[in-house]
């Protein structure tokens, strides 16, 4: 009963995808999830009671479904997964395309797609059905904007309205693909708009903003004022079904009853008239902009044919509110950048075409400028949005355009839905028709606007180097860190940025905002040798200087009995083991001061890594890892007195040992006593009841 993986492909990319050539198809698969039966052994997961003989004077009793149904949670996995893998089947007999289709251009039951000429219409819906028949699934439900297409199978195989259709008359007939309303007949997109009467309260208006289903934009800027208005009106209303003020009735009447004007918009359902198979180079041209109210963006799809003859097609549109945080208006046009950018991704991923060049326009020279900087630093929300930006484009992608020949200023402010076919949003600005584009696309990088009075730019500050003769870190600053992983992490985080100052010596930040690359384990490995260097060196000084002069250490050396070698920069135990076949670090292990707090952390490490199982362990795993602590079983026990979790532990195994005692030792009301082995008839001793 589990809802299984999901296989569904996009809407949004179905109906791009649908829109590519112009001859256009749509079928769907009989009860598709009736099609595929229930495992013997799992139908009494779907045990239901009902009338026998569905007769209501009987008895009730249980019956089982054998097959799957609509609103049981796996079923549209099982069923995707059943289609998919009958026309896999069917793929050697009946061709690879007819896989594509369904595996594609289906979502659930439903298949759209489109192609350039009716002839291979037919012919990939007649393989793709005889493909599917093997299986006892069937292909039905047909509609075509093309007669040819609709000649070609039989009426009961048409979809409803399809039958006594003819394709050149003035009467046209809406399909329903996947909630847009198709018009056979013009092959066009419109909308049906209900007018039943809401009541004016936070529920009904949520519920008539909700029903104008637009899942490409092709109304944002209508819709977009809805949702504004359904904000204004319910900010500071309580329950659903509270009514709204009186005062913005009419308001909320006029934008409404505007709703009506959208029957008569008529969308072009094709890119362009002709396919795009024959086109020779296609150009996607992204818009943004913003305002304090909303932001909006639009995507338009340019083709250049073999004549030399442009067409602009609308793709997608977008339009989200502003938030009520009320952002500067170069933040929440860095906002409608961002959003471009996710447009565009999602058309690229989804359209199956071969886009040659992606431009993006923006009428904010401040966005600009802050996608092409190089030598300034922003604040986080600034920075965040710029990285998001240049993840997926480049400053030469984008270009500047005045604000009345940008169409996504439709979207930012909103407009009537009389006069939205009369605007640019459909066919995009008339530059973009010319072959040499817009004379304000420039080839020179656009700069910052007004740095020194910019809020979102980091104030500058200037570091002077200074020579000292510290070579090394010192190991008094150890002692501000509580952990032996904290002080790894800083450690290695000065390595890290010593190298990227290293590799990129013009860069101008110190990548000290966390904006580096992981850290890697060579890095890691060296911080730990600097600590340890660090802690030598300043306890051991004066051995260091014997051993590298080749001398014995001291007499009054800790390290006398450990007979110290010194090898790559570390004082190690010598003796007899190097003769050993174990590791350097088991023969050789580095010598540390008991008394230092660096070892206290290594302690405290090891111990936590053995999930706190005494002395020996945590020993053993600081000697398993190649240190040796002077006085370090002192410095253990210590630890482990001092541990939290230990001392929990030995409450409990000192109740668990009391919980074991025989009743008789448990009775501790009077104190303990005992006799004097030598002298019975001494009088008792009174003793203290003691856990020990």
């Amino acid at each position: 009963m589990l809802t299984g993986p999901d296989l569904n492909n996009s809407l949004l990319g179905v109906l791009i995808r649908f829109r590519k050539e112009p001859v256009a198809i749509v079928a769907d698969i009989q009860q598709m999830f009736y099609c595929f039966g229930v495992r013997e052994d799992h139908r009494d997961h779907l045990r239901f009671l009902w009338y026998r003989d569905n007769d209501l004077t009987k008895d009730i009793i249980d019956y089982r479904m054998t097959v799957h149904v609509f609103g049981n949670s796996p079923s549209p996995a099982v069923a995707i997964y059943g289609l998919r893998r009958a026309a896999q089947e069917g793929e050697s007999d009946h061709g690879a395309d007819t896989r594509e289709f369904v595996e594609r251009h289906f979502y659930v039951d439903d298949g759209l797609t489109s192609l350039p000429t009716p002839i291979e219409a037919i012919d990939l819906l007649q393989r793709t059905r005889a493909s599917l028949a093997e299986s006892n699934l069937r292909l039905h439900k047909i509609a075509s904007n093309n007669a040819a297409v609709m000649a070609a199978f039989p009426p009961e195989d048409h979809a409803k309205g399809m039958k006594d259709l003819g394709l050149g008359g003035e009467s046209g007939v809406v399909q329903r693909s996947l909630g847009l309303c198709w018009e056979i007949t013009m092959d066009t997109f419109t909308f049906r708009v209900t007018t039943d009467d809401k009541p004016f309260t936070r529920r009904g208006v949520l519920s008539m903003v909700n029903s104008l289903y637009d899942p490409l934009g092709l109304v944002a800027p209508v819709t977009i004022q809805g949702r504004a208005l359904l904000r204004e009106l319910t900010t500071n209303a309580c329950h659903w079904d509270t009514p709204l003020p009186k005062d913005s009735l009419k308001e909320w009447e006029m934008w409404r009853d505007s709703l009506q004007d959208l029957k008569e918009l008529h969308i072009p359902r094709t890119y362009a008239m002709k396919s795009l198979t024959k086109v020779r180079q296609t150009e996607l041209c992204v818009f943004s902009d913003a305002s304090t109210r909303a932001i909006g963006a639009v995507a338009y799809l340019r083709t250049l044919d073999e004549n030399g003859q442009t067409a602009v097609g609308f793709v997608l549109g977008k339009a989200k509110l502003a938030p009520l945080s009320e952002p500067t208006i170069p933040r929440l046009e860095l906002c409608a950048a961002v959003l471009a950018v996710e447009m565009a991704e999602l058309i690229l991923d989804e359209i199956d075409l071969k886009i040659d060049a992606v431009k993006f326009y923006c009428d904010s020279k401040v966005v600009l400028g802050y996608i092409n900087n190089e030598s300034k630093r922003f604040y986080v929300y600034v920075h965040n949005r710029v990285e998001r930006i240049r993840q997926s484009t480049k400053p030469d992608q984008w270009h500047y355009v005045p604000t009345e020949h940008n169409p996504a200023d439709h979207a930012s402010r909103g407009i009537p839905a009389s006069q939205l076919a009369s605007t640019s949003w459909f066919t995009g600005p008339p530059f973009l028709f010319k072959l040499n584009q817009s004379p304000s696309e420039k080839s020179n990088p656009f700069e910052l606007v007004d740095p020194e009075l910019d809020v979102e730019i980091r104030p500058q500050v200037t570091s002077f180097a200074t020579q000292t003769k510290m070579t090394t870190l010192t190991p008094k600053r150890f002692q501000r860190f509580s952990t032996w992983n904290s002080l790894l992490r800083a450690v290695t985080f000065l390595i890290h940025v010593v190298r990227s100052r290293k590799m990129d010596p013009a860069s101008q930040s110190t990548k000290c905002s966390g904006q580096h690359k992981p850290y890697t384990p060579d890095e890691l490995a060296q911080a730990k040798d600097v600590i340890i260097k660090s802690v030598q060196r300043e306890f051991y000084s004066g051995e260091f200087t014997n051993l590298d002069q080749k001398k014995d250490v001291p007499k009054n050396s800790s390290l006398t009995k450990l007979n110290p070698v010194l090898e790559e920069g570390f004082i190690r135990v010598g003796g007899r083991l190097k003769h050993a076949q174990l590791d350097r670090d088991e023969k050789n292990p580095i010598i540390l001061p008991g008394n230092h707090h660096v070892c206290t952390l290594l302690v405290r490490h090891y111990h936590e890594q053995v999930k706190h199982q005494g002395r020996h362990f945590t020993e053993g795993t600081i000697r398993a890892s190649g240190l040796w602590i002077v006085g370090g079983k002192r410095l253990i026990n210590s630890v482990l007195h001092k541990c939290v979790i230990c001392k929990k532990l030995r409450g409990k195994l000192e109740e668990q040992k009391m919980a074991d005692l025989p009743p008789e030792r448990l009775n501790t009301s009077p104190p303990f006593t005992y006799r004097n082995s030598l002298d019975p008839t001494a009088e008792p001793t009174s003793l203290e009841p003691a856990m020990s």
